[in-house]
């Protein structure tokens, strides 16, 4: 699943990091799981992390580890309307190259 339309004219690097997050928005994410599943280096990765806090698109719990998760208003409602359905990654890639 990917993040609400209206979040996605952020930078690449923050895009990739709002879709990873809401993959796995019930769970959350560590900073290595996000290094994982983000193609891009720590650094941009970090600095990411921290304009999307600071716009409060994902908050951060710690316990016994970090966890990183995206805001509620980023996550899309699977049962609204209007919203397209996700349709996996092919089409993810079809949009971002606008084929």
């Amino acid at each position: 699943m990917a993040a609400k339309p209206k979040y996605r004219d952020r930078p690449e690097v923050q895009v990739a990091v709002l879709d990873a997050l809401v993959d796995r928005s019930e769970e959350g994410m560590t900073v290595l799981e996000l290094r994982a599943a983000v193609d891009a280096d720590i650094d941009a990765i970090e600095e990411a992390l921290s304009t999307l806090k600071a716009d409060s698109l994902i908050t951060v719990e710690s316990d016994d580890r970090v966890r990183v998760y995206p805001a509620d208003r980023v996550v899309p409602d699977p049962t609204a309307d209007g919203e397209p359905p996700d349709r996996g990654v092919l089409e993810s890639l079809r949009r971002r190259l606008g084929l």
